[in-house]
């Protein structure tokens, strides 16, 4: 009997990962290892970490590796051929060689991939909220003119994405963000004040890297996710809402003018909206995060406590400001975390020196990539003045 013909196969798809080495861009590769030849790898690129980079490279056999810092670029061991990008060349030279960027760089630092895939009108499967969230301005010109289009990879905004699918635009009433509450959820402010990284890094539902594991126990993350949910989807921040939902099954909803709700359920598994964003409109054929609905038990809702987790509020205020100041928020979180991480200040002082610079905001807009650096730079130095006043004390 001859073989059913399952129809016309995709295109294989080049993809290029920046943050290659990290929690996103691991869990991309192995995405694609499983995706039966429905992808490859054109480029993959870190900061550093040659050892890791050069393994990725020996495996998946890009034609480029980047690496932002030259020492580590000399560190590297690769197969014959490949060609290096070091530093301020690696963003063009990735976006190049692929159809795909994805952009799993941590923070700020991700803005100039964002910027690269858009202007080489790739479609960019974005996992670096920070450029999003702080240069909005800038990146809704670079997507005017590009014929790239961005599909989110945050488990939110691929949730969002999905439930849009079929909805006129004015046809949504607004958007709802879930929230697992990291490991503080239900705590007191009091009960907070004494803890520790450690504490915070131990994210009950979901593995990710350590920055925005603390932004997911402050809340920062889902604020900065409500900025960027504005900004993907053009939706005003009035008409997007945030919920805890602890079990992470739920990851975003739609409600509609009638009264309908859409939502998106799996179990949480970052490798589905990687595949997604990859691959869209066509569905991988590896199942990541399949619900077993005879053993899920029941799902749970809340509001978050804005007193407690005054991150969130200063986001959405940030968010409606609008301009630099998201910029100012995303920066001072940047040094903030940081700090917090290396035990100079307490978990309560990240939302403080996060507070102290945005109200210090000085009311300017983003009109160009160097306005972008240096409201980002001015932030910072408000944000190590704050903590130094923090340690003084």
């Amino acid at each position: 009997m001859a073989a059913k013909d399952s129809g016309p196969q995709p295109e294989v798809r080049r993809v290029s990962i920046a943050g290659s080495t990290g929690s996103i861009g691991r869990q991309a590769l192995e995405v694609i290892a499983a995706a039966g030849g429905r992808f490859e790898v054109a480029a993959v690129c870190a900061s550093r970490s040659s050892d890791l980079l050069s393994e990725q490279a020996k495996a998946f056999r890009p034609a480029v590796v980047g690496v932002a810092d030259a020492e580590a670029a000399a560190g590297l061991d690769l197969p014959a051929g490949t060609q290096v990008a070091v530093g301020d060349e690696v963003p063009d030279a990735i976006a190049a060689e692929c159809d795909v960027v994805l952009n799993a760089v941590v923070g700020f630092a991700g803005l100039p991939f964002t910027l690269a895939a858009l202007a080489h009108n790739r479609r960019l499967a974005l996992a670096n909220k920070e450029s999003l969230v702080a240069a909005g301005p800038l990146v809704r010109r670079a997507r005017s003119g590009s014929t790239g289009e961005i599909l989110p990879v945050d488990s939110e905004h691929a949730a969002l994405h999905q439930c849009l699918a079929g909805i006129p635009p004015g046809a949504v009433a607004r958007l709802v963000l879930t929230a697992s509450g990291g490991p503080f959820r239900g705590c007191a402010r009091d009960q907070l004040r004494s803890v520790t990284p450690r504490d915070a890094l131990a994210h009950p539902t979901w593995n990710m890297g350590d920055k925005v594991t603390i932004d997911s126990s402050t809340l920062m993350n889902k604020g900065l996710e409500v900025i960027e949910a504005h900004e993907l989807f053009d939706v005003a921040f009035d008409a997007i809402d945030v919920v805890l939902h602890p079990q992470s099954i739920v990851h975003s909803m739609v409600e509609t003018t009638d009264g309908s709700t859409v939502a998106q359920l799996s179990l949480p598994d970052m490798r589905l909206p990687i595949g997604y964003a990859l691959g869209y409109p066509e569905r991988l054929n590896v199942a990541y995060g399949r619900i077993d609905w005879a053993e899920l038990g029941s799902l749970e809702f809340g509001v978050p406590d804005r007193s407690v987790f005054v991150c969130l509020e200063l986001a959405y205020a940030a968010g409606r400001a609008g301009g630099s100041c998201p910029a100012w928020l995303n920066a001072a979180n940047e040094v903030a975390v940081e700090a917090f991480l290396a035990e100079r200040i307490p978990w309560l002082g990240i939302a403080d020196v996060v507070g102290t610079v945005v109200e210090g905001w000085d009311g300017g807009g983003l009109a160009s990539a160097e306005e972008v650096h240096q409201a980002d730079a001015e932030a910072r130095r408000l944000a190590h003045a704050s903590i130094e006043r923090l340690t003084a004390a």
